[in-house]
């Protein structure tokens, strides 16, 4: 029969097999050999051993549609970036990492910040103008309000999607108001770093109701820069694309270059300083890298 593997924890996964639960089952020793370790979201062929217990093999490893490094999971539909923007403040530059990874992956994205019950419409409006022009869907919630979650869920019917930011954001919370059920441990926000303690040690992907798939994973605190070319990183930020074809320059980086169509477009308010600051900051650890690599 055929499942989704929805974790996978000390060599064994969990197998979920619509309208039959979840089985437990260990993968065949050949997809080591071949160095081919299932992911959480693969879709599998299992060989159920004892259907009492809920227990099987994980016999056949199904195509995938794509794959993400970090996390490291399988047939995602979308992502959700998940911040508060509150208690924690957002770190945008961490943020905006994510999307270029997503883009990378040409993983349709977008963003939910969490907490809005506790933030000013000035502060909401603020990040609204930060990715106005970015092309991004950009959701505002408060679970403790059961505030702007239709549209989320909306946005979540049908698809499996991955759930990523860091800790104390309220990605547990969120989940567990999705599912109407206490299934993720949540924690507080540390008063004396301003972070939230890790209280997801593991990714798992969670069934909402039909095909509908929501995956948390653990909170991340750093990206490394994406794995792309220092000059084809303009391209990985959205609003940057539809303008590089205006610099004066063929290969233009956007940052010391004269008659730079992004540089001109910060300056005017078309793309937004926040932005721009946060691809110089990329940009100069890609060049470092390659200058580190090359010796």
């Amino acid at each position: 029969m055929q499942g989704k593997i929805i974790k996978g924890i000390a060599g064994f996964y969990y197998v979920h097999v619509p309208e039959l639960g979840i089985y437990e089952c260990k993968a065949k020793g050949l997809f080591r050999k071949e160095q081919n370790k299932p992911l959480i979201g693969d879709d599998v062929e299992i060989v159920v051993l004892d259907e009492e217990k809920k227990l099987g093999n994980v016999q056949v490893l199904l195509p995938r549609s794509n794959q993400l490094l970090r996390p490291a999971v399988a047939n995602v539909d979308q992502a959700l970036i998940v911040f508060s923007i509150v208690k924690p403040e957002p770190n945008l530059n961490l943020l905006d990492r994510f999307l270029v990874m997503m883009e990378l992956e040409e993983v349709p994205c977008a963003i939910c910040f969490t907490k809005m019950d506790l933030a000013t419409e000035q502060e909401k409006q603020s990040l609204l103008d930060i990715y106005k022009t970015s092309n991004t869907d950009v959701f505002f919630c408060s679970v403790l309000k059961e505030d702007g979650l239709e549209k989320l869920l909306d946005y979540l019917r049908g698809k499996t999607t991955v759930l990523a930011g860091p800790s104390g954001v309220g990605k547990s919370t969120l989940i567990n108001y999705l599912q109407g059920e206490e299934l993720m441990e949540t924690g507080e926000v540390s008063e004396k770093i301003g972070r939230g303690k890790h209280t997801t040690r593991h990714s798992q992907l969670i069934h909402q109701n039909d095909k509908t798939y929501v995956m948390d994973t653990p909170g991340f605190t750093s990206l490394q820069p994406p794995d792309v070319d220092k000059l084809n990183l303009g391209s990985l930020f959205k609003e940057f694309a539809q303008l590089e074809q205006q610099c004066r320059f063929q290969g233009c980086a956007h940052i010391h270059e004269p008659d730079c169509a992004i540089k001109d477009a910060v300056e005017k308010g078309v793309i937004h300083k926040s932005r721009y600051e946060s691809y110089c900051h990329i940009y100069k650890e890609l060049n470092e890298k390659r200058r580190y690599g090359n010796r």
